[in-house]
């Protein structure tokens, strides 16, 4: 894993996940690749709209323009490699057209109190369609503590499998490694697979087995985190059907809209 993937854009998230992309890539000696979208706004290709479409686009990528000078300057500062360049176009094909080479693509899993642009979609739809793992931070981080508190949600599905694997360089340096199974009756392989699995990687975890007693996955998960001091969690990502997720919920959702850590989010 050394190659990350950046989604750089003049937001109020972009700070949240600089740094953390800047911590990420320093642990694992990586490269850094910045991609800087000017988002194509709504109106664009309406001919009610022309005008104001044209309008919005030259303001957009004047921001944008002045947004890759600020990063430039920052990053020059930064004992990372690094490269940066720039798009126009619309979020989610954007960010995903550029991950072809990424080994881990960094954004934000929601922006608090700001509709636009609508992150939880973006992350949502690279979990499902780039095949790449995803690293979602609140906007409120201040980086990602590569060497902390690493929780494991496991279920023993392939999307939890591919997690696990994809993580592993990231668990490999940290200070101790959690596995949550929640006990539902549902679990084909169990967290003691997966702990023998990082072990062969040099990472010895404990294993914690949770009963649901009523409370949903993203409820435990939120409380193992709160009371394991956890830095940052493992998880697979749209495990079930994406549209029986999208109507009924999911651990996933609730975890992108509550998560107060980074999540690690790979799909299978």
């Amino acid at each position: 894993m050394k190659n990350v993937l950046l989604l750089v854009h003049d937001d109020v998230g972009q700070e949240a996940r600089l740094q953390s992309a800047l911590d990420v890539t320093r642990a694992l000696d990586g490269h850094l690749t910045c991609l800087d979208v000017a988002i194509m706004p709504a109106l664009v290709g309406d001919p009610y709209m022309a005008d104001g479409g044209a309008i919005l686009l030259q303001e957009e990528r004047a921001r944008e323009d002045d947004n890759r000078v600020h990063i430039r300057g920052r990053l020059e500062h930064e004992d990372v490699s690094w490269d940066l360049s720039a798009v126009t176009g619309d979020l989610a094909p954007c960010v995903r057209e550029a991950a072809g080479l990424a080994d881990l693509i960094v954004v934000n899993r929601k922006l608090d109190q700001f509709p636009y642009p609508d992150m939880t979609a973006l992350v949502g739809e690279l979990i499902v369609k780039s095949g790449k793992p995803i690293i979602a931070v609140p906007d409120t981080a201040r980086g990602f503590n590569v060497a902390g508190k690493a929780i494991v949600a496991w279920d023993g599905s392939p999307a939890s499998t591919a997690a696990l694997q994809a993580a592993t360089p990231l668990l490999k340096l940290a200070e101790s490694v959690i596995i949550v199974e929640i006990d539902d009756g549902s679990v084909q392989t169990s967290a003691r697979d997966a702990a023998a699995y990082l072990s062969r990687h040099g990472v010895h975890p404990l294993i914690r087995m949770e009963k649901a007693r009523g409370r949903s996955a993203g409820e435990i998960l939120l409380a193992e985190v709160r009371d394991r001091n956890g830095d940052y969690l493992v998880m697979g990502g749209f495990g079930h059907r994406r549209f029986a997720e999208a109507l009924f919920g999911g651990v996933t959702r609730t975890m992108l809209a509550e998560s107060p850590v980074p999540l690690f989010l790979a799909h299978g």
